[in-house]
C-alpha cells in the first residue's frame, strides 16, 4: 500500500477510509396506507395514547369489518415512521415499592384518593374517586370546588357498594377500603360507617404513596389521557364533562395489566369464566 500510495502522490491514511453506507429506503408493506388512516383517527381523538394502545383500537375497529387484526409490532413500524409515536419516558421512580396492591379477583379490595383539576378560571375542583384493585372500574366518584368532606367520602362508600351490588344492607363478604390518611378517611364517623356497611378501612403508612400505587396510577392516567386533553373553562365545565370521561375510561380504555382490555371488558370475560361450569 506504500508503493503505491508514494506512486500516486496521495496519502496512505485516507486510503483506509470506509467508504459511506447508503441510507436504506424505509420498508412498506402493501396496506400500511390504509391502516395509517386509521391509526391517525385514533391518535387525532387520543392522543395520549401510545402504539400498544392504538393496536388495541384499531384491532376493534378492524374486528367490526370483518377484517384480521394486525400485529402491534406493524403499528409500532407505521407510527414511527409517520411520527407518531410519544415521547419516550426516561425518569425512574425516587422510591419503590414491593407490596402486592392488585388482587386476583374483584370485590376483594378497593382503592380511594383525591386529586385537584385547575379549571383556566382559576378554580380548582378535588375529585374523590373509589376503584376496584382488580378490574380497574372506577366505581363512583364525588366532585367538590371546596375540601372533601367525611360525608363525601362516606356517600361515596355507598355509591360504590350499589354499584357492584345493587341496594342491599349486607355484603357477600368483607371488602377492604385502601386509602391515605387524609382527614375524610381517617375521621370516626368514616371508620364506624365502614364497619357498619361491610368494608375494612385499611390505611397507607405516612409518606409512602406508593402503597396506594393503583389509585396514584390512575390518577396519572386520567389527568394525562383526559384532563390534559380537554378545555378546562370552569369548574362547572369542567364537571359537566366528568361522567363521559369516567364512562370512556371504563369502557374503552385499554390496561396493560387486563391484557389490553377495558375494565368492565375484563369484568365481563371474568364473570363468563366464573360461571362456566368447566
Amino acid at each position: 500500500m506504500k508503493a503505491i500510495t508514494d506512486v500516486m502522490g496521495v496519502s496512505r491514511s485516507n486510503q483506509y477510509r470506509k467508504p459511506k453506507k447508503t441510507r436504506r429506503r424505509a420498508y412498506r408493506k402493501s396496506g400500511d396506507d390504509l391502516y395509517l388512516a386509521l391509526i391517525r383517527r385514533i391518535t387525532d381523538q387520543r392522543a395520549s395514547y401510545g402504539y400498544r394502545r392504538a393496536t388495541t383500537l384499531l384491532n376493534k375497529e378492524l374486528e367490526k369489518e370483518g377484517r384480521a387484526p394486525v400485529n402491534h409490532k406493524r403499528v409500532y413500524r407505521i407510527m414511527k415512521a409517520n411520527g407518531l409515536l410519544l415521547q419516550r419516558y426516561t425518569g425512574l421512580p425516587a422510591r419503590h415499592h414491593y407490596g402486592t396492591i392488585m388482587q386476583d379477583r374483584s370485590n376483594v379490595r378497593w382503592c380511594s384518593d383525591v386529586f385537584e383539576i385547575a379549571c383556566w378560571s382559576g378554580e380548582r375542583l378535588r375529585i374523590a374517586f373509589s376503584m376496584d384493585c382488580c378490574d380497574r372500574e372506577v366505581m363512583g366518584y364525588v366532585a367538590t370546588t371546596g375540601g372533601i368532606s367525611g360525608d363525601m367520602v362516606r356517600d361515596l362508600m355507598v355509591e360504590s357498594v350499589e354499584q357492584r351490588f345493587g341496594k342491599t344492607d349486607t355484603l357477600p363478604g368483607r371488602i377492604q377500603w385502601l386509602s391515605d390518611n387524609g382527614p375524610a378517611y381517617i375521621a370516626h364517623e368514616t371508620r364506624r360507617f365502614a364497619e357498619m356497611i361491610g368494608l375494612d378501612l385499611c390505611t397507607t403508612p405516612y409518606r409512602s404513596p406508593q402503597s396506594n400505587g393503583m389509585a396514584e396510577a390512575f390518577v396519572k392516567t386520567f389527568k394525562r389521557d383526559y384532563v390534559q386533553l380537554n378545555p378546562l373553562y370552569n369548574a362547572r365545565h369542567v364537571m359537566a364533562q366528568l361522567p363521559q370521561w369516567f364512562e370512556d375510561y371504563n369502557e374503552v380504555h385499554p390496561h396493560k395489566a387486563l391484557k389490553m382490555r377495558s375494565p368492565r371488558e375484563y369484568r365481563k370475560l371474568t364473570s363468563k369464566l366464573e360461571e362456566c361450569p368447566v
